[in-house]
Order: C-alpha cells, then sequence, then structure tokens
C-alpha cells in the first residue's frame, strides 16, 4: 500500500459508543480525554484528542444501497461520517455493555464504513456493571473485519466501584452517580495510549481525507485501486 506522510499532530478520536439519553459515557468519555490530555505526547502537541460524539452524528439506521466496502456513498450523513472518521489517526472507543455486547448505535457506526477504518490502531474502554468487559471483547472482533489494529491493553470502568452513587435515591435506575476512578484507572488509560501511538508509528501511514476519490475510496493516481 500507498503510504502518507502525515503532518501536524497525531489524531486520536475519542469515540463515545452510547446514545441513550441519561448515558454515563459522556461522563467516562470526559475523564478519559482529561487523562489522555496529560499523556506525554499530547502535552508535547505531536498528538491530540478529539471527542467523537456518536449521538451528535446522528447516524440512521444503516441506510447506504451499496456495501460499505465499495465506497460509493449515496446519503450526505455517510459523507460527513467518512470524514469525521477519515480524518483520524487512531481511535479510543468508550463503549457501554448492552446485553454481552456494544450498543446497536456503535455496531451501526462502524458498519458505514470500510476504507476510513483500515490499518488504524484503536484501544478500548468499557464500562458497565461488569466493567463491560464483554462488550469490548466483541468490539475487539468487529474492529478486526475493517482492519483496525487493536492494542492489547483496555481499560474497565465496573459502575458499582467507580461511580459514587453517595445521596442519590437507590431505587432510581437513572441515577447518573459521580465518576471517581481510581488511579490504576489512570495508569492503564496512559499505557494504553502509549500502545495506540507505539502500534500506529510501526504501521504505514493510513489514508487521510486529502487522498480519498469523490465516492470516500482511497484514490491513487492513474489507478481506480490502492498502488504497491
Amino acid at each position: 500500500m500507498r503510504t502518507t506522510q502525515r503532518t501536524g499532530p497525531f489524531r486520536i478520536g475519542l469515540i463515545v459508543g452510547s446514545t441513550r439519553p441519561g448515558r454515563r459515557g459522556a461522563a467516562v468519555a470526559g475523564w478519559a480525554a482529561q487523562v489522555c490530555s496529560r499523556h506525554p505526547a499530547v502535552r508535547a502537541g505531536s498528538a491530540e484528542i478529539e471527542v467523537i460524539d456518536l449521538a451528535e452524528q446522528a447516524l440512521p439506521l444503516l441506510d447506504e444501497p451499496v456495501p460499505a466496502m465499495f465506497g460509493d456513498y449515496r446519503q450526505p450523513h455517510t459523507r460527513r461520517w467518512s470524514a469525521v472518521v477519515a480524518a483520524c489517526d487512531a481511535f479510543v472507543f468508550v463503549t457501554p455493555e448492552y446485553n454481552h455486547s456494544v450498543p446497536a448505535a456503535l455496531k451501526n457506526a462502524v458498519d458505514y464504513l470500510y476504507a476510513e477504518w483500515n490499518d488504524k490502531v484503536a484501544g478500548l474502554l468499557g464500562y458497565g456493571v461488569q466493567g463491560g468487559v464483554r462488550a469490548t471483547d466483541h468490539l475487539r472482533l468487529v474492529l478486526t473485519e475493517v482492519r483496525v489494529a487493536v492494542v492489547p491493553t483496555q481499560v474497565s470502568v465496573p459502575i458499582f466501584t467507580d461511580f459514587d452513587f453517595s445521596g442519590s435515591d437507590p431505587g432510581d435506575p437513572t441515577a447518573p452517580g459521580v465518576l471517581t476512578p481510581g488511579e490504576e484507572r489512570e495508569a492503564s488509560l496512559s499505557a494504553m495510549l502509549t500502545e495506540v501511538l507505539t502500534w500506529s508509528a510501526a504501521l504505514p501511514a493510513p489514508w487521510r481525507s486529502a487522498d480519498r476519490g469523490p465516492a470516500g475510496r482511497p484514490a491513487a493516481e492513474g489507478s481506480p485501486e490502492l498502488v504497491a
């Protein structure tokens, strides 16, 4: 595959994977963004974190007539989502666990695209009653199918140990609580981000939005396909 030369800071998209009203994902993502901002690479300006909230993307249930692998996007919302993902060099996914898996909105967002995910690196941060570990296990398999390399270190945030519900009505299932992760969580997240950056540096630079053809597929000079 032809590689592109990266200019500017390394951009990491921190994707909030839940769109449910009253979700705790925004708080978890906010904490993750703060921790990442203290990482040496981010403080040095060689990397930057961008929070990408799927609730703001407003993607309907997949409505593209052509499979994503062909990059022939017909819907304006797909093209907007394509540009968001293509602009990122790597990702950190923040996901709760719904019925032993990821939220439908997150799976749907992954399924919309293909080439924009290819040859990039991701870290996984799960939260939930059991720390979201089964959701992150499933997400790891899903991302493999769109050629995303997932680093081994992942972060787990259990609801009943990392949220403070004192002062909340114990009978209220919608009480958000206050996120209070321990120092070990921050250490794990920092280690995961280091792996994301290290692995990304070892891979060919991914296709960026400037290298993409009008239909969303990588464009090569003189050929509609990738060149060596």
